[in-house]
């Protein structure tokens, strides 16, 4: 297996260590030295936001990464992708539609049109007082 010896994390590994141990190791503890170092490797994402909150004595650290999955899904795994990307689109969707209908209430109320004589939502007035 010298393509192990070549391979960049393997590589990165074995030069941090004393020539006489680098030698020592079988290529079957390196697929596994590098299996368990892939587990801890990110890699490149297109959002990679990291950094340190500090509250009283302790430190809190936050990492956010995303990017384009490039994993192969167990079919569970891809039942919550289906099922978290189904309540994205409804948030959006009922978001945009809320957006239209307030945007068309106000028209409405602009132009003077009560639907209903005796009730209102007091958004007209809470809008005017903004621009106020």
């Amino acid at each position: 297996m010298a393509d192990l010896h070549d391979d960049p994390a393997i590589k990165s590994l074995l030069e941090r260590m004393p020539e006489g141990i680098q030698n020592t190791f079988t290529d079957e503890q390196l697929v596994h030295l590098k299996i368990a170092i892939g587990a801890r490797q990110w890699g490149n994402h297109a959002v990679d936001l990291r950094g340190v909150v500090k509250l009283f004595k302790y430190r809190y650290y936050y990492v956010l990464l995303a990017g384009r999955n490039r994993r192969q899904l167990t079919p569970q795994e891809q039942k919550v992708a289906k099922f978290g990307q189904a309540v994205i689109l409804s948030m959006a969707v009922s978001f945009v539609l809320l957006t239209i209908l307030l945007i068309l209430y106000l028209a409405k109320s602009a132009l003077g049109i009560d639907i209903f004589s005796s009730f209102s939502f007091g958004l007209w007035g809470w809008f005017n007082s903004l621009l106020n």
